[in-house]
């Protein structure tokens, strides 16, 4: 669904290219608004675009992190973000007009190392269920065949990333393999919760994206790099980390 050159490139790769001066972090944050820019109307992935603020952070002083300048789609589920609102798929956060005031660990984390938050992802309502198409914004649409819907919870990052849009998806820390989470944060591939091409179904996802509902198939698992090695990352624990025994 695209065709500039940072769209199938996983996070570390594309790092690679800023450490290496080949490419700065402005241009790899436009290259993935533009992405999400075009293919949003279809698929329904944001429900908070924050280009501006991402074109402004990747022209400032970064942190020399292993991610430094790569675009970042932030999961809209208690990954708390300054200054930046927070619905978690709820009607009800949504018409509060709910501001986060600060950053959570785990986002705080994910700038440390360099990432660029672009926009939130949809999520199921408050992440309770295992699809992805909350009466409050509607359906996230799959891009291999778009009478299909996402899992969940984590639905927005997977369409996202099976429609080349490239650079990390994070969410609430337990992005997953399986049926409904993948981001970079807990160690998976936003691909996860997106099936294989299916046969078409009765009626079409994208034009009910804005609101409805639609059936999600199993995932297919798929690994990146980046996962792997924010896995790793998150050993050494922090603030929210589940205690381990022996």
């Amino acid at each position: 669904m695209t065709t500039d050159p940072y769209a199938h490139l996983d996070a570390t790769a594309q790092a690679d290219l800023v450490a290496r001066r080949e490419v700065k972090p402005e241009e790899l944050v436009d290259a993935a608004i533009a992405r999400l820019e075009a293919f949003d109307p279809q698929l329904g992935v944001l429900v908070t675009p924050l280009f501006d603020k991402a074109r402004d952070a990747a022209r400032g002083e970064l942190p020399g992190g292993p991610f430094r300048g790569v675009p970042l789609l932030l999961k809209d589920l208690v990954a708390h973000s300054a200054g930046d609102p927070l619905y978690e798929g709820s009607a009800f956060l949504r018409d509060a007009g709910w501001v986060e005031r600060e950053d959570s660990y785990l986002v705080r984390a994910f700038k440390a190392a360099g990432l660029v938050v672009v926009g939130k992802s949809k999520t199921p309502e408050f992440g309770l269920v295992s699809t992805t198409e909350p009466a409050a914004f509607g359906v996230a649409c799959n891009p291999w065949d778009l009478t299909r819907g996402t899992g969940g919870s984590s639905g927005g990052p997977a369409a996202a990333g099976a429609a080349g849009r490239g650079p990390a998806g994070a969410s609430d820390g337990a992005p997953d393999l399986h049926v409904g989470a993948p981001d970079l944060a807990s160690a998976a591939d936003p691909a996860a919760r997106i099936a294989p091409p299916p046969s078409p179904a009765a009626a079409g996802c994208a034009a009910r994206h804005r609101g409805g509902t639609t059936a999600s198939p199993a995932p297919a698992r798929r690994r990146r790099t980046e996962a792997a090695r924010q896995r790793t990352r998150r050993r050494a624990g922090g603030p929210g980390t589940p205690a381990r025994s022996g």
